[in-house]
């Protein structure tokens, strides 16, 4: 399928970052990257209508999860022993009985044992009455800067061990990243960080927010933005401001606890917030690419120094 997908016409290589929050259909046409083309054909091609928005259970999720299996072997993503073809199937209750999820699941072998879960929820709304909710935004662009992230690593070899998760279910109530937490690959306590993505994409006002250093601070020191059109603000982990805390508001809950640092990077809600209306069309596409280049700087970032410090506390108790 990916091949496939590969040679279709799409207009990435022309799309134009004009301005920081244009929208796709707002910008003129220039030559952008390999890299960014990339990213954004995955964005596309995941909120495409062949893809019925994704709902758990449904002949679009497969095609989703079919996808992002390609994707990962092509970017020589290895599988657990455990998630043959890299699926992990889990079972959940519903009020109209049980249900399969299945998250996509493999890893980047690191250096050290250690361990950073990177993490994106690839399932949407699917189709409601009789209307497809593409989920470009919610959660296309957090898979797509996940393989963004891998395909960096893939050509550059981590010092943590790298695990990269598509969960499912997360629309229903966390239930892929739970199932994950539950059956990890891993020991628990091997686990670092979690680093979560849920919508990345849509913000008029070039705002990324990166939540939780209200519990972790010492993670503070390595979220900065190198992108003069881009701000990362720290918030939304306030747990005394309900409205606006979001540590149980993605995948990054089931982590959390379980006493497993993480870092959720995501956008304030937006007019197109879980309605038909988040399409591709309707994302920043500039501001995406620049969050996506700078979540991968930061995982880069934590990947040299926290690495550094885990192995020098290694070292103090040899």
């Amino acid at each position: 399928m990916y091949i496939f997908l590969k040679r279709l016409s799409f207009l990435f290589v022309v799309i134009c970052c004009m301005s920081c929050c244009a929208s796709v259909k707002e910008q003129k046409h220039a030559t952008i990257d390999t890299v960014q083309a990339q990213i954004l054909q995955d964005v596309q091609i995941l909120s495409s209508d062949a893809f019925e928005g994704r709902g758990t259970g449904t002949s679009g999720a497969e095609k989703a999860r079919s996808f992002i299996v390609e994707r990962f072997k092509y970017l020589t993503i290895t599988p657990y022993p455990d998630y043959p073809e890299y699926i992990q199937s889990f079972t959940f209750d519903t009020k109209k009985g049980s249900q399969v999820g299945k998250n996509v699941v493999g890893y980047i072998p690191g250096k050290l044992r250690e361990t950073i879960v990177i993490s994106a929820h690839y399932d949407h709304l699917g189709i409601k009455n009789g209307h497809i909710y593409p989920g470009a935004d919610d959660n296309a662009s957090g898979v797509a800067a996940l393989m963004h992230i891998a395909d960096y690593f893939s050509k550059n070899k981590p010092n943590f061990t790298l695990i990269f998760a598509a969960f499912d279910a997360e629309e229903v109530g966390l239930k892929g990243a739970e199932a994950f937490v539950a059956h990890s690959p891993v020991p628990l306590n091997q686990i670092k960080l979690n680093i979560n993505m849920d919508m990345l994409a849509h913000n008029d006002q070039c705002e990324l927010y990166a939540c939780g250093t209200s519990y972790y601070p010492q993670f503070k020191k390595y979220i900065q933005s190198g992108n003069p059109d881009l701000t990362i603000k720290l918030g939304h982990d306030n747990p005394n401001s309900k409205r606006d805390d979001w540590t149980d508001q993605s995948d990054q809950a089931a982590f959390h606890v379980k006493g497993i640092p993480f870092i959720y990077f995501g956008v304030e809600d937006h007019k197109d917030y879980h309605k038909p209306s988040d399409t591709f069309e309707n994302i920043n596409a500039k501001f995406y690419v620049d969050a996506a280049n700078e979540i991968l700087a930061i995982v880069t970032r934590i990947d040299n120094q926290f690495s550094s410090q885990i192995q020098m506390n290694k070292n103090k108790v040899m």
